[in-house]
């Protein structure tokens, strides 16, 4: 039986992998940028992690899923590893995220709108060179907002 809790409490790569749906190399990528620890060495040297690594890489996993930087999670996990700090500090990176979200949105509205002018000018059917749509892509005076402005880092 204490084969089985031993199997239990640790695992090599590979299946840290399957069970929380990050890949290997973003795993070492994770462990490289110090998120997640560095796990026990087998007797061959090869990687091997708790249940711990696995609850706090599923943490890592939905907040990259939610966009959070790299940064934002070092610091949320700094948090979530000091017993009794309020959660004031969390609730500014989430609020600050979600701003950054909001005015990401925006610049997409816009982009919507710019292509959609665009897309709207052209009946189809002329030549290329005639085209509404390639005479609207080569007038950049005309767009609204720069491509560099709408797909600026969050």
């Amino acid at each position: 039986m204490a084969a089985t809790t031993r199997l239990e409490r640790v695992m090599p790569i590979g299946a840290l992998a399957e069970r929380t749906g990050v890949k290997v190399e973003t795993i070492r990528y994770y462990e490289q940028v110090g998120l997640l620890p560095p796990p026990e060495r087998s007797e061959g040297n090869q990687r091997r992690y708790s249940r711990r690594h696995a609850e706090r890489l599923a943490f890592i996993k939905h907040a990259r899923d939610l966009g959070f930087a790299v940064d934002a999670i070092r610091a949320l996990l700094r948090l979530s590893d000091t017993p009794g700090i309020a959660c004031d500090e969390a609730h500014a990176i989430s609020v600050a995220h979600l701003d950054e979200v909001r005015d990401k949105i925006a610049r997409l509205r816009s982009l919507e709108k710019e292509l959609e002018r665009i897309a709207t000018t052209c009946s189809g059917g002329v030549a290329a060179c005639d085209c509404a749509i390639i005479e609207a892509l080569a007038d950049h005076g005309s767009a609204t907002m720069p491509i560099t402005e709408v797909f600026r880092p969050i």
